[in-house]
């Protein structure tokens, strides 16, 4: 593997050879858990609307930016983080960024619920509030899409997913600052990691910096002009007793320049449970996770795994909310 490969879903977007992109999902998720998303449909313009909204936001003075501060959400985890606060491999990151979600209705039934509740937006640049809330209709959209692509490829019916587990979805997004890296500085953008649910398609510019561990050897995944990078998470792994392996990734900003990437999740609803496929619960001939760790020993909501990592990235405000929360029912996430 000496390269990501790319994937046209122009077929599942819009009517077509379902079962040929389903086979090349297949191919991609078994050899490096990574594929670029071509044909998804999502508007260029949408995206330079949104990319450059989110650069004026990042120009400003840090005390401006600190008004949507993450501490402000408090329980929501949702806001603005600076340099160094989130700590993706144990270590500060070298990125500074704003958590966003599903934008919920004033009756929600889950009000109070971890990582639930009302986005900040802020006030200098208000036209980041509709570019971040289309961005999020239309990418859960491609989000379910992608999915069906998925089950297709594991010989599940297309709406799997969207009949089961992400029937409700939990849906978060970023938006991602990257300063360069000091010449010969060891700092990772963010260091090495898989993600935690079914799905992440990212939009990143032209910068680049992403690279991808498969089989013990580093790869690059640069931009493609008019794709998404795709990649699968932890409960995907999990669901297919590591027939579809989470893939380690990381990032750093050699370039010189500012680096900005989009990442959005799609994943389980926050009260669904994942275990694995009835075909795929006794797999024996899994492949060792770059970690050590076995999913299959997590027992547990959706929510469970989730918290308890975003609890371990931003452990300050993790220990504040778990300190008013219950705690999780599942086993703790490996």
């Amino acid at each position: 593997m000496t390269a990501v490969p790319v994937v046209d879903v122009g077929p599942l977007v819009n009517g077509g050879a379902r079962i040929e992109v389903a086979r090349e999902i297949e191919v991609a998720c078994r050899e490096s858990g990574f594929f670029y998303v071509a044909g998804h449909g999502i508007p260029g313009e949408l995206i330079a609307r949104l990319s450059d909204a989110s650069r004026r936001f990042f120009r400003l003075p840090l005390v401006e930016k600190m008004e949507i501060s993450m501490e402000r959400s408090g329980r929501a985890w949702r806001g603005f983080f600076p340099v160094g606060a989130e700590l993706t491999s144990g270590r500060p990151d070298l990125k500074e960024g704003i958590y966003f979600g599903t934008e919920p209705p004033d009756d929600d039934p889950r009000a109070g619920t971890p990582l639930h509740g009302r986005n900040l937006f802020p006030r200098q640049v208000p036209e980041l509030r509709d570019a971040v809330l289309e961005y999020l209709d239309r990418m859960a959209r491609l989000g379910q899409t992608v999915l069906g692509g998925v089950a297709l490829s594991l010989g599940l019916p297309e709406d799997y997913f969207a009949a089961g587990c992400t029937a409700d979805p939990t849906v978060l997004f970023r938006v991602f600052h990257y300063p360069p890296s000091e010449p010969g500085s060891q700092e990772w953008g963010v260091g090495e990691h898989t993600d935690y649910g079914l799905l992440t398609l990212l939009a990143q510019d032209e910068v680049g910096g992403l690279e991808v561990r498969v089989r013990d050897e580093w790869i690059a995944a640069p931009p493609i002009p008019g794709t998404l990078v795709c990649n699968i998470g932890d409960m995907l792994d999990k669901l297919t007793g590591g027939h579809y392996l989470s893939t380690p990734h990381r990032v750093r900003n050699t370039s010189g320049r500012d680096r900005l990437s989009l990442p959005f999740f799609f994943d389980p609803g926050w009260d669904a449970e994942v275990p694995p496929l009835p075909s795929r619960e006794n797999a024996d001939a899994r492949r060792p996770r770059w970690d050590g760790q076995d999913l299959r020993a997590f027992s547990g909501t959706y929510g469970d795994y989730l918290l308890g990592k975003v609890a371990k990235v931003f452990p300050q405000l993790g220990a504040d909310v778990l300190t008013e929360d219950r705690p999780p029912s599942g086993t703790p996430p490996p």
